[in-house]
């Protein structure tokens, strides 16, 4: 079948979904509100597909701009599947990475970015040591001065405009704060995250000719969780595409903002699809969650939203429990008898698609005891797994090594996939048709020779460290911060250290995909699908927080929508018998539960 055969299949399944179809064919600037389970992804991509296919011609291509690399990674996956490689035609990547890449690096010395030669981008390390410096320079005082980073880097996103009177007006402190800590990054030849859309969105607006450059490589920009990405990318929309002439096809819900800590305002969504220049469509189905799951969720939300299962859709249970104790006690119950029940209620249940929720990640350290105390496999996704699970390297690894522990045998996952994926984590190293080919048959070789499930994973960790990983980490502008995530797990893996006995086969089965539970925040189990969803630990207190005001208040009753509305089949809420969240307490009144 042809690549243009692959996406026209794919778009009859938008015939009886007036929104998806209404995407599909629009042709000017458009905004998709997609509520859960709403086959935002396939309609993003069969659009990217059609655009590339049939409005943008060669050598020009499209951009898709995403919140985190696992979404990119989605995306990839998806556009794949229709034929379709990331390449010189298709950037698909995070804000950050669009803003470096294809702005920054570029463009700099001509737009007058005034950096240091050979930048790099700084480790988590570096970046505290600069903080630090900054604020005895200017603040000095009696605090940890890294409790000043979350509102410093607010300052920083929510003011973009350095020359304005509100930035040193709004609050003197955190602008003669943030102007210390930038220096102090340049000195050392260093930018760090926040920069890459702020810088970028300097050139963009002070050099049409910027503008122009981009428009010449992109005429369509499309962007994934609209609502996630903040007032530098928003600005960046309005000067690129309302302003120079690119096309935007965005997709977001204002209903899932849930990173107000890092800037992002679902207020920006609201803005852009109220605007006279934009087809603004709904797409109204939920085809993840049971029926009654989907017309709960909008009690979770406190808003009607109008949004339903298609016909035949699965009914959907939720169930309530109330349990006296701590969170460790009421942990072990979990697994001890709710869980039981819910495995001997769906027989062909797998714990691959179970996962528990919760706030934070010193809740789920008493959900991980109590599993590991039950004889569950579980894997974290929180601030306290093995290892951040955002860092592009080490998921690559991951894939590496399931290949070496059998994927090898049954093609799960590909080696094509593999290299491919490697081809993205060190795109700005392996440039030349002579370094990727090389870089393939060694990473070939090597993953060949080591198809052992027993292999020490320390040892194998230091042979793919020192044959691959040495070079490119240290000559990457961006992965610096991978170098001290890798060798901080490999000295969990060393003798004395935690976890020094973990062998390459356990390490395979520690990524997603495999038969474990989810132990997940809600935060970051956004965009994630489960038949069935324990909501733990939701308390009064916890969730939301006490004495919040009304914008944190409403973003907390978001949170606990985006988590209720990850269960495709059962949903269950767990919380303490004498302190339920007023979320829960709304809903259980709502559906008649009491």
């Amino acid at each position: 079948m042809s690549k243009s055969a692959l996406y026209l299949k794919a778009a009859e399944d938008f015939r009886d979904n007036p929104g998806q179809l209404g995407a599909y064919e629009s042709t000017g600037h458009c905004v998709v509100l997609a509520g859960p389970g709403s086959g935002k992804t396939k309609t993003l991509t069969v659009k990217l597909a059609r655009m590339l296919a049939e409005d943008v011609h060669e050598p020009r291509g499209v951009a898709c701009i995403t919140y985190n690399n696992e979404c990119a990674r989605e995306l990839e996956t998806r556009l794949a599947d229709l034929g379709i490689q990331p390449g010189s035609r298709v950037f698909i990547g995070t804000v950050h990475s669009f803003s470096l890449t294809q702005i920054v690096i570029p463009y700099e010395k001509p737009a007058g970015l005034n950096l240091p030669d050979n930048f790099k981008v700084a480790s988590v390390r570096q970046q505290r040591a600069a903080m630090e410096l900054a604020y005895v320079r200017t603040i000095n005082g009696p605090d940890n001065p890294h409790r000043w980073r979350l509102p410093m880097d607010r300052y920083r996103r929510s003011i973009l405009n350095r020359a304005s009177d509100e930035w040193q007006t709004q609050d003197p402190m955190l602008a003669n704060l943030v102007e210390a800590y930038e220096a102090e990054l340049r000195r050392n030849g260093l930018i760090d995250f926040d920069d890459m859309p702020l810088l970028a969105l300097r050139a963009l607006i002070n050099h049409k000719w910027v503008r122009k450059a981009v428009l010449a490589k992109y005429p369509v920009l499309a962007v994934d969780e609209y609502q996630d990405l903040g007032h530098a990318l928003h600005h960046m929309v309005l000067g690129l595409c309302f302003r120079t002439g690119i096309r935007l096809f965005a997709v977001g819900d204002a209903d899932q903002s849930i990173y107000g800590f890092t800037g992002a305002n679902p207020e920006l969504l609201r803005r852009l699809s109220a605007r006279q220049d934009v087809q603004t469509l709904r797409l109204p189905f939920n085809y993840r969650c049971g029926s009654q799951i989907v017309a709960a969720s909008e009690y979770a939300l406190g808003e009607d939203r109008g949004y339903q299962a298609p016909d035949g859709a699965a009914e959907g249970t939720i169930y309530f429990h109330p349990l006296t104790q701590d969170y460790r006690v009421q942990a072990n119950r979990l697994f001890t008898e709710i869980l039981p029940d819910v495995m001997n209620r769906i027989p062909d249940l797998t714990l691959g698609q179970i996962a528990v929720l919760y706030q934070s990640a010193n809740i789920g350290n008493d959900i991980a005891d109590a599993a590991e105390a039950s004889g569950i496999e579980y894997v974290r996704t929180d601030g306290n797994a093995l290892y951040p699970r955002y860092s592009r390297v080490m998921r690559w690894l991951e894939f590496c090594a399931i290949w070496s522990c059998g994927g090898w045998r049954n093609g799960e996952p590909r080696l094509s996939k593999i290299v491919a994926d490697a081809m993205r984590v060190f795109a700005d190293l392996l440039v030349s048709d002579d370094q990727k080919t090389l870089f393939q048959g060694s990473l070939v070789q090597f993953l060949w020779s080591h198809r052992n499930a027993d292999e020490k994973l320390h040892d194998w960790m230091q042979h793919m460290k020192v044959e691959f990983l040495n070079d490119l980490l240290n000559a990457s502008i961006q992965l610096v911060d991978e170098v001290d995530i890798l060798n901080t797990f490999i000295e969990k893996l060393t003798s004395g250290g935690p976890i020094e006995d973990m062998t390459l086969g356990q390490f395979s089965g520690h990524g997603q995909g495999t038969d474990q539970i989810t132990l997940s925040t809600l935060h970051s189990s956004k965009g994630r699908e489960f038949r069935v969803v324990f909501l733990f630990g939701m308390d009064q207190g916890v969730i939301p927080w006490n004495n919040v005001g009304a914008a944190a208040l409403r973003e907390s009753r978001r949170l606990f929508y985006v988590g209720f509305t990850r269960a495709e089949q059962e949903l269950h809420i767990i919380h303490s018998k004498h302190k339920p969240s007023q979320f829960v307490v709304e809903v259980a009144e709502r559906i008649g539960v009491t």
